[in-house]
């Protein structure tokens, strides 16, 4: 078989299992006549068939033999083992407690070494490393001295605990998973195979015909709605890189700089209402709350990281733009009129109103909402370029055609997309349950106060840079699960912290592990594709986003902003932490050195700038954040009538010369 017929092949087979997966998901959002614990169960069950099926066509092409009879057993087991489970539920979950059959420990004992192969497989040695790790703990615990031993977890109830009590790799958030996030990706697939990527790229780059740095915030824009959906930055900055790195290096970015704002930007989707890259959907289920709650409390902060990664970005880019008029059609094959924008426009934007308006006004359930979104984009995207045909614009029978194999193709790019979410949020629900059960988070929890002394401040710090540590080469939704049930009960049960402020807290801290060196995945995937250096790449990264790693302290010390709802004080909470930012971003990145200041001066003012702003962002008090937030304003109107001025004596001096 040629590569170009496997290519094929692979396509329509892999299509054919994702409309068979996406029957089961839709057919339980319409009835939820199952138990979620078993419905989780045929979920993970039929996703991971999906990614066995979809891997084994790579192993073919490549001629692999041995990953090609370690994918096939894998997915053999997996099948093997969730079917008996499905079929035996009943049993299992709620007779036989306690104890199995022999012949069942073998096969959960299959079952993890394959869910331990698929993890290597998509995820590499690290998390390997992570899985197997919390599996020895779990087993070795009473070999351990001090506050992180414990009695040990016997073979069989490690089995138990992980397989065949429907916890564990079938936990909690495996069936959220399944639930929630699943339809939100087949919208997210839908999005993608109808050419609504392709409209926000085309919007975003021309929008940047108004503003110097255009072209770079180009990248934040298409990121920033891109990455909401996605849920790992690292395959935000890939998808959306390919396109905006070299955008920005043809308008004269250094490829630095390039990488940087991309891998920067494709943070911002993850923390962006209403899906939150999937945090919200977990928050929500860890804290008991409503959903909408969430999403409410997100979206200040949200807006917070937006903007101040726009001025990040503005700052960044405008010393190095050449002016260069950047026509998108040298990026985006098709041409396209103002008309076809503006009615894709409508055909992208119905299914986005019915999904606003499904959570946010009527308030339906998730899945509701989820299954309703998608179903609109399906109809919006089918019926909107047929009507089109029908009125002359092409054949009714070729856009008929084409919308349904954009359709099949929404399919199979959405569970491809959902496959590797749902392998790693059952590896980290087994290592939850593990953690659990031996009490590490309470163990973390006295450590934590031993070492800060009881002091707030050096607790936070230090759950930050565990936060940071457990969140490195981790997508969002698995590091964020992590931290918040390791760290985020310690902030909230000892030192008062609101829950859901501490839950945000480390939820940002986690995903700013995606541009935290040495690991820093979002800026190694930009790097690859703007050909940079990784450090280099990673200095600019930090200097963009230094903000960002002061805004959750913002959540702890201010917690209105997060806990208050939306008022008038939350609103001035916000502002100040949002000029707090700009502060920041201004005193390390901006150009010219006012008043003809030496060197030392001028990183003593950028200091003031960067000290005043961090003041204003977290310090505990809304007046002393105010006047310092008044002296900011100033000493930036001061800054920026001097330096014009002696830029325009320099200039008038060289013109006379």
């Amino acid at each position: 078989m040629s590569f170009e017929s496997a290519m094929n092949r692979r396509t329509q087979v892999v299509s054919g299992v994702s409309l068979i997966f996406w029957a089961i998901v839709i057919s339980y959002a319409l009835t939820q006549r199952m138990p979620r614990a078993r419905f989780g169960i045929a979920f993970l069950g039929a996703i991971a068939t999906v990614y066995v099926i979809d891997n084994v066509f790579d192993a073919y092409v490549e001629n692999d033999r041995r990953e090609l009879v370690l994918l096939i057993s894998a997915g053999l087991v997996v099948l093997l083992t969730t079917g008996y489970m499905f079929f035996n539920f009943n049993v299992l979950y709620s007779v036989r407690i306690g104890y199995a059959l022999n012949y069942e420990y073998v096969l959960a004992a299959m079952f993890v070494l394959s869910i331990l192969y698929l993890t290597f497989r998509e995820f590499g040695e690290l998390f390997l490393a992570i899985l197997l790790v919390a599996i020895a703990y779990g087993l070795f615990g009473a070999a351990i001295p001090g506050v992180l031993g414990h009695g040990g977890i016997t073979p069989t109830r490690m089995l138990r605990i992980l397989v065949l009590e429907i916890d564990g790799f079938f936990g909690t958030l495996t069936r959220l998973v399944g639930a929630w996030l699943a339809l939100f990706l087949l919208y997210a697939g839908f999005l993608q195979a109808y050419g609504g990527f392709d409209l926000m790229i085309r919007l975003a780059v021309r929008s940047s015909r108004y503003i110097r740095s255009g072209v770079a915030q180009s990248a934040v824009i298409a990121s920033m709605i891109i990455g909401s959906i996605n849920g790992s930055t690292a395959a935000n900055t890939a998808m959306t890189g390919s396109f905006t790195i070299p955008l920005m290096k043809k308008n004269g970015l250094r490829s630095e700089t390039a990488g940087a704002i991309e891998s920067v930007a494709s943070t911002v989707g993850q923390v962006l209402p209403p899906v939150m890259g999937a945090g919200a959907f977990i928050m929500a289920s860890l804290l008991g709350i409503e959903y909408a709650t969430v999403v409410i409390a997100g979206t200040l902060p949200a807006l917070i990281m937006v903007c101040s990664i726009g001025v990040g970005v503005h700052y960044t880019s405008i010393s190095q733009v050449s002016g260069v008029q950047i026509d998108v059609e040298e990026f985006i094959d098709v041409t396209k009129t103002q008309r076809d924008i503006t009615i894709e426009g409508i055909q992208f934007l119905i299914p986005f109103v019915v999904l606003v308006y499904t959570l946010g006004i009527a308030q339906y359930t998730v899945i509701s909402a989820a299954l309703y979104t998608a179903f609109s984009m399906a109809i919006t995207g089918t019926t909107i370029p047929i009507t089109r045909a029908a009125l002359g614009y092409e054949s009714v029978s070729g856009a008929t055609r084409r919308t349904l194999g954009q359709t099949i193709e929404g399919a199979r790019i959405g569970a491809l997309s959902l496959a590797g979410i749902a392998i790693i949020i059952a590896a980290i629900n087994g290592v939850v349950t593990i953690l659990l059960t031996t009490g590490v988070p309470s163990a973390i929890t006295l450590a934590l106060i031993d070492i800060s002394g009881g002091i707030m401040l050096i607790a936070v710090i230090l759950a930050m840079v565990i936060s940071i540590i457990l969140g490195l080469g981790m997508p969002t939704a698995a590091a964020y699960l992590i931290v918040a049930l390791l760290i985020a009960p310690t902030l909230s049960g000892e030192f008062g912290v609101p829950k859901i402020a501490a839950h945000f807290f480390v939820f940002y801290c986690a995903i700013l592990a995606a541009i935290t060196p040495p690991i820093a995945t979002s800026v190694a995937v930009a790097t690859g594709i703007a050909q940079s250096d990784f450090w280099p790449t990673s200095v600019e990264a930090i200097k963009i986003a230094l903000p960002l790693f002061i805004l959750p302290f913002a959540f702890i010390y201010n917690p209105e902003l997060i806990a208050g709802g939306v008022n008038v004080g939350t609103l001035i909470s916000a502002t100040l932490v949002l000029v707090g930012a700009i502060s920041i971003t201004h005193g390390i990145n901006y150009i010219e050195r006012p008043f003809g200041l030496s060197w030392y001066a001028d990183l003593a003012i950028r200091g003031l700038f960067v000290v005043t702003g961090v003041v204003a962002m977290a310090y505990p008090g809304t007046a002393v954040r105010t006047g310092v937030v008044g002296f900011v304003v100033t000493g930036f109107i001061i800054q920026r009538q001097f330096g014009t001025r002696d830029q325009r004596t320099e200039q008038a001096t060289v013109e006379t010369e």
